[in-house]
């Protein structure tokens, strides 16, 4: 009897908000794709599915009884080079690529243990640590031709800065952006070229019987490593360990720590656009972040 793939309803309405009717095709065909995948490689579900925003994750048996996981999400900009940076990093620091279907974006990935994330480590300085020893292994690989570029998101985020600060009533926050972008294009014309994660929070990162601890679900581009760092510092947020965890990142990737700091500035200029084009307020955690990377706090 064939496998009836239910797609939850989180699924479905993230779907529905971030993608609308491309969403919306893509949930239709969601249990068919997944069915031809199935058997295409001779798998079978072997436990609940898994979701994120934009993809369902379904563990699987390959026919040899090897343990692994079918992915099926949406091809967007972000998602589209993740099967590139895993083959090219080939499970050196991030979950390994085992098939790859390039007409529905359908992988099939090694199987990683969800229940030992790094956001359960206790130890929130060493889960920092984890998180720029990775980084600094999956950027030590150039990014090959094609990957969307660093250098075209800061062109774009500057071109569309000046209208959103006429969106941003409070002076304080304006001045934070402005800065923002003022460190940015200080940095633009040579945007760097290594092969980034760019999304390389704890919850991506997940414990395996072959390492410590792998990165899944890149949305990879070229760029500097400085770039990558925002997302340890975002994670459970506490104003006054931002410059310990830029300062201890910065020193593991062996990074210039103006120009680290202009990329990062670069995150927070970019998450704060994306908010004023959905119509949400700054957020002030993001804020206080680029307040704690401007000076010395005791």
């Amino acid at each position: 009897m064939p496998t009836v793939i239910h797609v939850p309803e989180e699924l479905a309405a993230a779907q529905e908000k971030f993608n609308g009717e491309a969403g919306r095709a893509f949930l239709a065909r969601l249990p068919g794709l997944a069915a031809a995948s199935l058997e295409r490689w001779d798998l079978r579900v072997t436990g609940a599915p898994m979701h994120g925003v934009s993809a369902l994750v379904l563990p699987v048996d390959r026919a040899d009884g090897t343990p692994a996981v079918l992915k099926l999400q949406i091809l967007d900009e972000e998602s589209e080079g993740e099967p590139v940076a895993l083959r090219i990093w080939d499970g050196d620091g991030a979950v390994r690529l085992l098939e790859h279907d390039a007409s529905t974006h359908t992988m099939l990935l090694e199987r990683l243990d969800p229940s030992r994330m790094l956001s359960h480590l206790p130890d929130v300085h060493e889960a920092v640590l984890v998180i720029a020893r990775l980084l600094a292994r999956l950027g030590a690989t150039p990014a090959p031709a094609g990957m969307r570029r660093l250098g075209d998101l800061a062109r774009a985020m500057l071109e569309q800065t000046p209208r959103a600060l006429d969106r941003v009533p409070d002076p304080a926050a304006r001045r934070i952006l402005a800065d923002c972008a003022a460190a940015v294009r200080e940095v633009a014309d040579e945007p760097g070229d290594r092969l980034l994660h760019w999304d390389l929070h704890e919850e991506n990162v997940l414990a395996a019987d072959r390492a410590d601890w792998v990165a899944i679900d890149p949305k990879p581009l070229a760029g500097d490593p400085g770039f990558d760092l925002w997302p340890a510092l975002d994670n459970r947020f506490d104003a006054a360990d931002v410059r310990w965890r830029f300062d201890a990142m910065t020193d593991v990737l062996g990074l210039d720590r103006e120009r680290a700091r202009a990329w990062t500035y670069g995150r927070l200029l970019q998450n704060c656009l994306w908010d004023l084009e959905d119509g949400r307020p700054l957020e002030d955690r993001q804020l206080e972040i680029a307040r704690r990377l401007s000076t010395r706090t005791p």
